[in-house]
């Protein structure tokens, strides 16, 4: 097997040939091992249904359609922005949990837009024809500029569908491959129901990517067009008695980013640099956000999103350290990587590929050079918090709007701004004290990063210091009334400048620089290392054409595996957990109390009934949310986390160790019915 890796030499790593790995397109999903390993064949209409029936949403995780009726089953920390927004300090509705009774008590979601990927087209030769063999800046442009007007030119075609239609350019192996993705889009997405935190994510971060697990994970959105539900006829069917031990399944989905096809010179930037500075900053923060819990009831909880989101990201970018730091894993990379080299030098027309890591190397040699400036100013580290956020978008959406739409920042295209406008103007409580934290804390590493020398730390901040800086902006600033950000978007830079707001002013302030930082960044970074990428990309495509998968991009994949547990030292961890240990778990302390309802409901339940299971599917962060679908195309279980291996998944996938963990489909339908007695919901689902 490492023979015939090192003689392909067309990957940065070597995708066993029975392993449960990959994140598969669903225009090129392995059919035939699949049908080899497992025995299932997955025809061309199971992919267009799974596909139909799966929603990304767009704050970042996945749902999919349960009922004829719009209803996406997603996770519940899914739609904690949601429930924050919703929350007042005398109705803590994250705590409490929602359930709609009724239609007209569906609340929407501000913030979210849920798409639905109905088609996709491959372009790459339109790109290739435009950019050619260039590396340099006027390429990098003419690349971006191409899929900017590719993305345009497909909503315009599809602009009198009956239905919202918006078009995204994808790339795909490094930019081996470029496609455009057409989707349905709702932008009127509504809560149904949330059960309470306390079982939602019982066991806390103690519990947080860790296994046996009782986690009620989950919860119901609906979708609306016309102020209508919409009619979502292709939805999925559940099996209330789930997947058997060993049975194969699959898990629908948009992982969010990997890095398994990086160069080795990447994985040491991303340790050195990119890791290295994020942990640091964030274990300060964390101890921050933990003091300011403990002032009371009502600081604990307007900081329990952002506390929660904090941790996570913390025991990830950890795990990802550990990964990157054990030189073993390194070395193998490098052994690849070298016998990769000389399989392209050996091959004239392959040979040019060869110098693509020297080039990788050299622009990554200019990033270190960059790095810490354009980290806090272009990047916006050094303006933290949701209304220093606000203040960052518009003045940069007002700004690129006045050029054409194929030279703007890909984030700020006609195809990118609806979702973007809709971020920004959503209303959303504004916490003073919790902002002037954040906007503290990130001034101060600003000038801890710079230096209080540095000419920039000095236009930012004057003479005053970072915390007194900070409470005078939050006071001062009018960003958290949404009608005068309304006003700001729509208007000019005339109206930036003129409005008076302290916020946007030093955002303003702050632009020239982050600006040419930016185009540094783009020109002498981004533009060697996605023409070194591409030039990579290709010589593997030449040798093994798409037998790979892509690193994942927060595109639809498909990725397939079994319900199993795994060998940890010398236990062997079971695939199931029921909701006898749930109770037995109980302890009534935080992160281990049980909301009331389901300790009164602990007489009339099934105590064996399945609760949260594993399985050797291959997921990552934007998983969350995903449907777990048996070979029938049914739901047998919703993904809400991975094992603490599965971390490392980001860079390299071990199918003996990393699992995805998921909520079973049997204690959802029983929490429904027997605890929040929400009977109507299930009578719109077809259960079986």
């Amino acid at each position: 097997m490492r023979q015939a890796c090192l003689a392909l030499a067309v990957l940065s790593v070597c995708l066993p040939v029975l392993a449960d790995e990959g994140m598969w397109t669903f225009d090129n999903f392995p059919r035939d091992s699949v049908k080899s390993r497992y025995g299932v064949d997955i025809d061309q209409p199971w992919l267009d249904r799974v596909r139909l029936a799966t929603v990304r949403l767009e704050g970042g995780c996945t749902g999919s359609l349960v009922s004829p009726q719009g209803l996406v089953l997603t996770n519940h920390h899914c739609v904690t922005d949601c429930l924050s927004r919703m929350s007042t300090p005398a109705r803590d509705v994250q705590a409490a949990g929602f359930l709609a009774r009724t239609r007209a008590e569906e609340q929407r979601c501000a913030a979210e837009q849920a798409s639905v990927l109905v088609a996709l087209e491959d372009v790459t030769a339109q790109v290739i024809a435009a950019v050619g063999d260039g590396a340099g800046p006027q390429a990098n442009r003419a690349r971006k500029a191409v899929l900017t007007r590719l993305e345009a030119d497909c909503e315009e075609r599809h602009r009198d569908a009956g239905t919202r239609q918006s078009c995204e350019a994808v790339t795909l192996y490094g930019g081996g491959q470029y496609f455009i993705y057409r989707y349905q889009r709702y932008d009127d997405v509504r809560l149904v129901f949330a059960p309470e935190t306390d079982i939602a994510f019982f066991g806390g971060d103690i519990d947080n990517f860790q296994f046996p697990r009782w986690n009620l994970d989950f919860s119901l959105l609906r979708l609306y067009t016309g102020d209508a539900p919409a009619a979502t006829p292709g939805h999925l069917r559940w099996r209330r008695a789930g997947a058997a031990a060993g049975e194969p399944v699959f898990v629908a989905g948009h992982p969010g980013s990997t890095e398994r096809l990086k160069t080795v010179a990447e994985l040491r930037f991303e340790r050195n640099q990119q890791l290295a500075r994020w942990l640091l900053r964030a274990a300060e923060l964390r101890g921050r956000y933990l003091e300011f819990a403990a002032r009371g009831a009502e600081s604990a909880r307007i900081v329990q999103e952002p506390l929660f989101g904090l941790e996570n990201a913390f025991k990830v970018r950890r795990n990802q350290m550990q990964v990157l730091l054990d030189e073993d894993f390194l070395r193998e990379r490098e052994r690849e990587e070298q016998a990769l080299r000389g399989t392209l030098a050996g091959n004239a027309r392959l040979r040019p590929a060869a110098g693509a890591f020297d080039e990788i190397g050299q622009a990554l040699a200019t990033w270190h050079t960059i790095f810490d400036r354009h980290l806090y100013f272009e990047r916006g580290v050094a303006l933290q918090g949701e209304l220093a956020g606000y203040a960052r978008v518009l003045v940069r959406a007002v700004g690129e709007r006045e050029k054409p739409n194929e030279q703007r920042q890909r984030e700020y295209t006609d195809a990118a701004l609806p979702l973007l406008e809709q971020q920004v103007l959503a209303p959303a409580p504004v916490y003073a004290e919790l902002e002037t934290l954040r906007l503290a804390f990130s001034l101060e590493k600003m000038v801890e990063a710079l230096g209080v020398d540095d000419p920039m730390v000095r236009l930012a901040l004057g003479r005053v210091a970072p915390r007194t800086y900070a409470a005078r902006l939050v006071r001062e600033t009018k960003l958290g009334d949404p009608a005068f950000r309304a006003r700001l978007w729509q208007g000019t830079r005339a109206m930036l400048e003129q409005s008076g707001d302290p916020l946007v002013a030093l955002a303003l302030r702050l632009e020239p620089e982050a600006l040419r930082l930016r185009q540094r960044h783009d020109d002498e970074v981004e533009a060697p290392l996605a023409a070194a990428s591409e030039r990579l990309a290709r010589a593997r495509f030449a040798v093994q054409g798409k037998a790979g998968y892509p690193d994942a991009t927060f595109t639809l994949r498909l990725s397939y595996g079994a319900v199993q547990g795994w060998r940890e030292a010398e236990r062997e961890i079971t695939p199931f957990t029921t909701l006898e240990g749930l109770y037995a778990r109980a302890s009534g302390q935080p992160p281990f109390r049980l909301p009331p309802r389901w300790l009164r409901a602990q007489d009339r339940v099934n105590l064996e009934t399945r609760f949260d299971f594993v399985a050797s599917t291959d997921i990552t962060g934007g998983n969350s949310g995903s449907p777990v679908l048996d070979a029938g195309g049914r739901l047998v279980g919703l993904i809400f986390d991975g094992n603490i291996h599965s971390i490392g998944g980001d860079y390299r996938f071990d199918p003996a160790l990393n699992r995805s963990v998921a909520v079973h489909p049997a204690v959802m339908m029983l929490a429904l019915s027997d605890v929040y007695g929400a009977e109507p919901l299930l009578r719109e689902m077809v259960i079986e």
